[in-house]
Protein backbone atom coordinates (compact mmCIF):
# COMPACT_ATOMS: atom_id res chain seq x y z
CA UNK A 1 0.00 0.00 0.00
CA UNK A 2 2.73 2.47 1.00
CA UNK A 3 4.75 1.66 -2.12
CA UNK A 4 1.72 2.40 -4.30
CA UNK A 5 1.23 5.71 -2.48
CA UNK A 6 4.87 6.73 -3.01
CA UNK A 7 4.77 5.67 -6.67
CA UNK A 8 1.55 7.65 -7.18
CA UNK A 9 3.13 10.78 -5.67
CA UNK A 10 6.26 10.43 -7.78
CA UNK A 11 4.30 10.06 -11.00
CA UNK A 12 2.34 13.20 -10.16
CA UNK A 13 5.50 15.12 -9.29
CA UNK A 14 6.90 14.93 -12.81
CA UNK A 15 3.71 16.48 -14.13
CA UNK A 16 3.78 19.24 -11.53
CA UNK A 17 7.47 19.85 -12.22
CA UNK A 18 6.83 20.12 -15.96
CA UNK A 19 3.97 22.55 -15.32
CA UNK A 20 6.20 24.62 -13.02
CA UNK A 21 8.99 24.72 -15.60
CA UNK A 22 6.59 25.97 -18.22
CA UNK A 23 5.32 28.72 -15.91
CA UNK A 24 8.83 29.74 -14.92
CA UNK A 25 9.74 29.76 -18.61
CA UNK A 26 7.12 32.43 -19.28
CA UNK A 27 3.98 30.44 -20.14
CA UNK A 28 1.54 31.77 -17.51
CA UNK A 29 -1.18 29.19 -18.25
CA UNK A 30 0.25 25.99 -19.75
CA UNK A 31 -2.21 23.63 -21.37
CA UNK A 32 -2.29 19.85 -21.03
CA UNK A 33 -0.72 19.63 -24.48
CA UNK A 34 2.15 21.90 -23.36
CA UNK A 35 2.88 19.74 -20.30
CA UNK A 36 2.64 16.51 -22.30
CA UNK A 37 4.94 17.88 -25.01
CA UNK A 38 7.56 18.95 -22.45
CA UNK A 39 7.53 15.56 -20.72
CA UNK A 40 7.88 13.69 -24.02
CA UNK A 41 10.75 15.95 -25.11
CA UNK A 42 12.45 15.23 -21.78
CA UNK A 43 12.10 11.51 -22.40
CA UNK A 44 9.51 10.93 -19.67
CA UNK A 45 6.25 9.08 -20.06
CA UNK A 46 3.31 11.47 -19.85
CA UNK A 47 0.03 10.35 -18.30
CA UNK A 48 -2.67 12.31 -20.13
CA UNK A 49 -5.29 11.67 -17.43
CA UNK A 50 -3.07 12.97 -14.61
CA UNK A 51 -2.07 15.99 -16.66
CA UNK A 52 -5.74 16.72 -17.34
CA UNK A 53 -6.50 16.52 -13.59
CA UNK A 54 -3.60 18.84 -12.82
CA UNK A 55 -4.74 21.44 -15.35
CA UNK A 56 -8.29 21.29 -13.97
CA UNK A 57 -7.07 21.83 -10.40
CA UNK A 58 -4.88 24.84 -11.20
CA UNK A 59 -7.19 26.38 -13.79
CA UNK A 60 -7.80 30.05 -13.04
CA UNK A 61 -5.26 30.12 -10.20
CA UNK A 62 -1.95 31.93 -10.10
CA UNK A 63 0.82 29.33 -9.89
CA UNK A 64 3.13 31.56 -7.85
CA UNK A 65 0.38 32.16 -5.27
CA UNK A 66 -0.23 28.41 -5.05
CA UNK A 67 3.46 27.81 -4.36
CA UNK A 68 3.57 30.61 -1.79
CA UNK A 69 0.50 29.19 -0.04
CA UNK A 70 2.10 25.74 0.03
CA UNK A 71 5.29 27.12 1.51
CA UNK A 72 3.29 28.92 4.21
CA UNK A 73 1.51 25.68 5.10
CA UNK A 74 4.79 23.78 5.25
CA UNK A 75 6.27 26.46 7.50
CA UNK A 76 3.36 26.11 9.93
CA UNK A 77 3.65 22.32 10.07
CA UNK A 78 6.66 22.55 12.33
CA UNK A 79 9.18 19.88 12.86
CA UNK A 80 11.45 18.74 15.59
CA UNK A 81 11.48 21.20 18.44
CA UNK A 82 14.72 22.75 19.55
CA UNK A 83 16.12 21.20 22.71
CA UNK A 84 15.02 23.05 25.84
CA UNK A 85 17.52 23.81 28.57
CA UNK A 86 16.79 22.13 31.87
CA UNK A 87 14.72 24.37 34.12
CA UNK A 88 16.61 25.80 37.04
CA UNK A 89 19.97 24.61 35.78
CA UNK A 90 22.67 27.05 36.81
CA UNK A 91 24.62 28.76 34.10
CA UNK A 92 28.09 27.42 33.55
CA UNK A 93 30.59 29.19 35.76
CA UNK A 94 33.15 31.22 33.92
CA UNK A 95 36.66 30.34 34.97
CA UNK A 96 39.48 32.72 34.58
CA UNK A 97 42.61 30.85 33.67
CA UNK A 98 46.07 32.06 34.46
CA UNK A 99 48.33 32.11 31.48
CA UNK A 100 51.85 31.28 32.44
CA UNK A 101 54.55 32.98 30.48
CA UNK A 102 57.29 30.80 29.13
CA UNK A 103 60.72 31.38 30.54
CA UNK A 104 63.78 31.50 28.35
CA UNK A 105 66.08 28.71 29.44
CA UNK A 106 69.75 28.83 28.62
CA UNK A 107 70.60 25.44 27.19
CA UNK A 108 74.30 26.14 27.55
CA UNK A 109 75.31 25.46 23.93
CA UNK A 110 73.64 22.04 23.95
CA UNK A 111 73.47 21.90 20.16
CA UNK A 112 76.79 23.48 19.41
CA UNK A 113 77.80 27.08 19.15
CA UNK A 114 75.28 29.86 19.59
CA UNK A 115 75.69 30.97 16.01
CA UNK A 116 73.90 29.24 13.18
CA UNK A 117 76.87 27.85 11.27
CA UNK A 118 75.80 25.11 9.00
Amino acid sequence: MALYFIFNILTKMKHIAAFALLVLGGNEHPTAADVEKLLKEAGAKADSEKIKQLIEKVDGKNFHELVEGGLDKMGKMGGAAAPVAAAGAPAAAVKEEKVEEEEDVDMGGLFGADEDDY
